[in-house]
């Protein structure tokens, strides 16, 4: 992973002790809250209903073994013992006291990690493949590229006030892991004639005008993906609104101006800078590659695993559904659950992120990666030790065998602690959970994803979701409404809205609905929800949704 230069250390140092002075000026009066908030945003700090939130970046939702024991020092130092990964492979620390934010950062500094450009109408922290540098299926690791624009766009002078906030996301594999075609900018490194470049797509995104974006260029060399990136960004802080922010984000500018005329305008831009790019920026990332060099895998007895799977069943569950194919056969990437049923998706105590950095250190090589799905991932784990790694595990309730079954949600904080919120997500989410666990039905539902989100910004991406679940506020009364058919990879697709909303206590049994409703359609228990969705269409799920609706209809 990438390790701080003199010239890091010395930004972020100075970067600190400036919003230090900001917050004490906040603290003695001398600033209002409204000239304060411009400053604390920079800096990944918000109000939230109930206190300050931080927001920290995982950039990539890369971690080694010290910084995540780090995570958990200051968790208990200076919040409430625990943290929340969220959808943005970011760390969010809900209860700090306005006093102590300098010195979480300063502690954070201490291990390469900052909540710098975390929040604001800048580029946001940049994001990938969970899988990456791991996966069987990838071209090529995507994180030195994402390093590269993470230093190219911090503090970049002319976009740190955009029309509205940026999301860039890059994936190594054809198998889109890092949901790029809902991010203002998605990248996808692919390979031409024995070189490798990257598919560009653009005006991707979700709130309350999802849209999935287009290809903007079909392969841009490495040596000109900066300047691209450089020319789309200045076309959108040019050409996007600033006289509606719920029509700021770049998917509206290509929606409203064509993405012909976007393309047109982006090269144009491009000329203009390209000689700009003097190739330093190619230096720079050869030095960043270095970084990231595969670990030297290790060649031992596989018997462990394969004597475990055969003896005991619960670990077998757990192999079947949270482990995935390593470029190296000897290995297996390790998903590790944060949803075990009845818990907070998203959340791990301070005593669970240190399990995890041990274990990382002990088995993982050291690394550990934050998924946008809001778990964790050991991506190196040599076979034989797996078994030693899942009764870890399980020991400290993280051992749920539910990787993209039915409990694995994605859920934002909701109500409990957003200010934006119009209804609770949490509760719904741990609901779910806990109602098909007692069913014991997710290993027969198999593959299915359900994304919740406590308002029309939908940072618990639901309209990518196979059940996509919106919480509203009508006249007071919590609402939620039901999208179906949603997909964030490859194939991404917004789903489409089944009908009227549900109460806050009709919205487990609406779900019950949909999912009976699909065991009894699909055409083999091979076949998944989203295939069955695919296959039959909105009419048998809103039928078995809406069961007076169809009588009557009748």
């Amino acid at each position: 992973m990438y390790h701080y230069t003199d010239f890091d250390d010395a930004f972020l140092k100075e970067r600190n002790a400036q919003f230090r002075a900001q917050v004490e000026r906040r603290i003695d009066g001398s600033l209002t809250e409204d000239e304060f908030k411009p400053l604390r945003l920079m800096n990944g700090l918000y109000l939230q209903l109930h206190a300050y939130m931080l927001r920290v970046a995982i950039p990539y939702g890369t971690l080694n073994s010290r910084q995540m024991e780090k995570l958990a020092d200051i968790a208990d130092r200076w919040d409430k013992g625990y943290g929340h990964f969220t959808t943005r492979q970011n760390i969010q620390y809900n209860w700090p006291e306005l006093r102590d934010v300098p010195d979480m950062l300063d502690a954070l500094a201490e291990v390469n990690m900052h909540a710098i450009q975390t929040s604001g109408n800048t580029i946001r922290n940049v994001t990938a493949d969970h899988f990456a540098g791991a996966a069987a299926d990838e071209v090529a690791d995507p994180r030195p590229v994402a390093e590269l624009i993470r230093q190219w766009s911090t503090d970049h002078p002319e976009f740190q006030f955009l029309p509205r906030k940026f999301k860039v996301a890059v994936t190594g594999a054809a198998a889109d892991r890092a949901v790029i075609k809902a991010h203002d900018i998605g990248l996808q490194i692919v390979e031409k004639d024995g070189t490798l470049g990257f598919k560009v797509i653009v005006g991707g995104g979700l709130g309350r005008t999802p849209m999935i974006g287009k290809v903007l260029y079909e392969f841009v060399s490495q040596e000109d993906l900066l300047p691209t990136l450089e020319a789309i960004v200045s076309v959108y802080n040019l050409l996007g609104r600033r006289d509606n922010k719920y029509k700021a984000r770049i998917k509206i500018t290509v929606h409203e101006n064509g993405i012909e005329d976007i393309r047109a305008r982006v090269d144009s831009r491009y000329k203009l800078i390209r000689e700009q790019f003097t190739g330093i920026d190619q230096q720079m990332l050869a030095r960043i590659e270095a970084d990231f060099a595969t670990p030297t895998f290790v060649k031992s007895d596989v018997t462990p695993y394969h004597s475990t799977y055969q003896h005991d069943p619960l670990f077998r569950s757990w192999a079947d559904t949270n482990i995935a194919a390593h470029k190296n056969p000897d290995y297996a990437i390790v998903s590790i659950s944060l949803k075990a049923h009845g818990k907070t998706p998203g959340d791990a105590t301070s005593r669970q992120m240190r399990l995890m950095a041990q274990l990382a250190k002990r088995y993982g090589h050291d690394e550990l990666r934050i998924s946008h799905e809001q778990n964790v991932i050991l991506p190196h784990v040599h076979k034989g030790d797996l078994p030693s790694v899942y009764y870890a595990l399980k020991a400290e309730g993280l051992g749920t065998a539910n990787i993209g079954l039915i409990s694995d949600i994605i859920a934002c904080p909701g109500m409990d602690y957003c200010a934006l919120a119009t209804a609770r997500s949490i509760p719904i989410a741990q609901e779910i959970a806990t109602h098909f666990d007692a069913l014991k039905l997710e290993h027969e539902v198999g593959p299915l994803k359900i994304k919740i989100s406590g308002c029309i910004n939908a940072c618990g991406h639901h309209h990518v979701g196979h059940i996509g679940i919106l919480g509203l506020d009508r006249a007071g009364v919590e609402n939620y409404q039901i999208t179906l058919g949603g997909d964030g990879t490859e194939d991404a697709q917004i789903g489409e809205r089944a009908g009227p909303g549900f109460s806050a206590d009709e919205i487990i049994p609406a779900v019950e609905r949909i999912v009976m409703a699909y065991l009894d359609l699909r055409d083999s228990p091979a076949e998944t929800f989203l295939n069955t969705y695919r296959r039959l269409g909105l009419a048998p799920f809103k039928a078995a949704l809406y069961p007076e609706a169809a009588a009557n209809a009748a």
